[in-house]
């Protein structure tokens, strides 16, 4: 037995690469808008970290399902730190030249989003 190499046994994990099923991104992406609505109630009634949370739930269901936010609610949290902005109680909203000026008061960050008058 001392002179015989042990052999180890390993296993194939495989992982799947592709995207999921259609019924299930539709599904996340219902979950997002719900979590981003109920982030706002938060946010209204004065408790920011549930608020921020929600925000970072609806990121990682996001991932998981390979499901882009939508850019209505992409401009709802702050890219850098992932909280939530609301006006007057976590951000200010500034307009100038053509453009939104963000200022997110947990980073101190500024976010710049093109503004086109119709």
């Amino acid at each position: 037995m001392a002179g015989k190499k042990a052999k180890k046994k390993t296993k194939l994990v495989s992982i799947s690469r592709r995207r999921k099923p259609a019924w299930q991104q539709t599904i996340a992406r219902e979950r997002i808008e719900i979590l981003f609505k109920e982030a706002e109630k938060q946010a209204k009634a004065g408790n920011t970290e549930l608020s921020n949370r929600y925000v970072q739930l609806a990121r990682k269901i996001g991932m998981r399902y390979q499901v882009k936010i939508a850019k209505p609610l992409k401009r709802k949290f702050c890219k850098y730190c992932y909280s939530y902005l609301q006006p007057g109680l976590t951000c200010s909203q500034r307009i100038k030249d053509k453009s939104i000026i963000i200022k997110c008061f947990s980073c101190k960050k500024i976010i710049r989003y093109p503004f086109a008058k119709k």
